[in-house]
């Protein structure tokens, strides 16, 4: 039996003639009246009555045309679903990300995929740049973003494309002497009480700070710890001392503090988007479509990925 066999039935059903059913599946009525008849043998039993009045479904042929008419629904919705799944539509991404990836990147890009495809499951992970690629690298991760590219057994296997370009900032409360200054120099932070992500979760910040200080400065061992910006930014309003970060934390403002920059400037690594390189996930390939459309920063590893825009 064949999907085919189903319409004709239905279709038979419906007009209650064999001219008319004939026509509206498409094909002559000699064979419509052979198919229909086959299907009655197939199955060992009557499906209509023909009658001058019209054809009409026996007790056989309502019970077979409702199971019919779900089994045809079924495979409408089963090919339904499987191009939503090839285009990307329906699945699931699971992202890794350091926590201020979500100060710039992630709620456009986050947003607006969460927007076009409400059909994907998105498990997010706040974690460090070095648990996410351990995470990915195992396959417990579709997409790590995190400070600078994997490293170590298994990168070799990855994508790494810069989507952000950061650089070490400082934050005081408004009523710190420094409130004032555009930025403030090495040796003025050598001096003040630090405030700043523990090693573990920005490493970035820690040696670009062990560059500008040296190694063994004594305000980074007496340093407060803060797992995340507005942790640094709200102890910082609070006048606990200096605060640092990324840039990016600007964007997390909050009245009584003011933004410093750090002279000599100290860059940070660049935020990096990885995903393995075998991954060939629909779900994948339209979260790094909508990564290229807004993200100014994405390389022409991308372009060879997707194609050309």
């Amino acid at each position: 039996m064949e999907a085919r066999h189903m319409r004709y039935a239905l279709a038979l059903a419906e007009h209650q003639h064999f001219g008319r059913a004939a026509a509206a599946v498409g094909i002559a009525q000699p064979p419509l009246s052979k198919q229909i008849a086959a299907l009655e043998r197939e199955l060992g039993a009557r499906l209509f009555d023909r009658t001058a009045g019209g054809v009409f479904p026996t007790a056989a042929g309502e019970a077979f045309l409702a199971r019919a008419r779900r089994a045809l629904a079924e495979m409408a919705a089963a090919a339904a679903d499987a191009g939503r799944a090839a285009r990307g539509e329906t699945g699931r991404l699971r992202l890794g990300f350091v926590g201020s990836a979500l100060l710039e990147l992630l709620p456009s890009v986050l947003g607006r995929f969460a927007h076009d495809r409400p059909g994907v499951r998105l498990g997010l992970h706040e974690m460090s740049t070095a648990r996410s690629a351990a995470a990915l690298i195992a396959g417990e991760l579709d997409v790590a973003i995190g400070r600078g590219a994997p490293r170590g057994a298994g990168s070799e296997g990855l994508v790494s494309v810069t989507v952000g370009r950061d650089r070490l900032l400082a934050v005081v409360g408004s009523a710190d002497p420094y409130a004032g200054q555009p930025s403030v120099r090495a040796e003025q932070l050598g001096e003040r009480h630090l405030i700043l992500s523990p090693p573990a979760e920005e490493p970035a910040v820690h040696a670009g700070l062990r560059a500008l200080l040296g190694d063994d400065a004594p305000a980074l061992g007496r340093a407060t710890e803060a797992r995340d910006v507005h942790t640094i930014i709200g102890l910082a309003a609070c006048g606990i001392g200096v605060g640092l970060g990324p840039a990016c934390m600007r964007v997390a403002a909050r009245p009584g503090v003011r933004f410093c920059e750090v002279s000599p400037r100290v860059a940070l690594p660049d935020l990096v988007m990885s995903f393995r390189a075998e991954d060939r996930s629909p779900v994948l390939t339209s979260f790094l479509a909508t990564t290229r459309e807004l993200c100014p920063y994405v390389s022409r590893s991308l372009d060879r990925r997707l194609g050309p825009r």
